[in-house]
């Protein structure tokens, strides 16, 4: 089986260069965000964003500890709009792990996404799939892998591949 999450291998599916801008909404305790830094080098940056400030307190230790100067942690809450303090045409590429689920405003926080896009960049979610699990939301609350290609559709994303994101999830980017 393959594990549940295995950042080290989710992050090589991204085509990530030396020097990308990278923004990890939700990024939670840090485990991609870590991953995503080390892929960029010390001229890239990764700005990890989370609405729980004591969250990113985790994330700022884990940088430390990896030696790793090029994470930038962010409070912001990216349902609403203007709600990142990111400009816009930015960034190289964006991931959303395990966020979505979470939010009302959906649309909203994929907007934001490609407000801060730089034209050519990307963006890659990583979501609960429907598989029943003891872990992870209720089922009512995953969100439909066609439905988010859809509402991506309709923000302008261009859907590029499904990539294999461990157990119980589904991969798009």
């Amino acid at each position: 089986m393959e594990k549940f999450l295995n950042p080290e291998k989710i992050v090589k599916f991204f085509d990530l260069e030396k020097g990308d801008h990278v923004a990890d909404f939700g990024a939670g305790h840090g485990f991609l965000a870590i991953e995503l830094a080390k892929a960029v080098g010390a001229k890239g940056k990764i700005y990890a964003i989370d609405v729980q400030r004591g969250i990113l307190d985790v994330v700022r230790s884990k940088a430390a500890k990896e030696h790793l100067a090029n994470i930038e942690t962010l409070l912001a809450d990216l349902e609403h709009p203007k709600g990142l303090p990111i400009k816009s045409d930015f960034i190289d590429f964006v991931l959303i792990s395990n966020t979505l689920f979470q939010c009302e405003n959906k649309i909203g926080l994929l907007k934001e996404a490609y407000k801060i896009l730089r034209f050519g960049g990307k963006m890659a979610v990583i979501e609960w799939d429907d598989s029943p699990s003891p872990l992870g939301p209720p089922a009512g609350m995953r969100v439909d892998k066609e439905k988010l290609k859809d509402a991506c559709g309709k923000i302008n994303f261009k859907f590029f591949r499904e990539f294999p994101a461990g157990s119980h999830h589904y991969g798009l980017l």
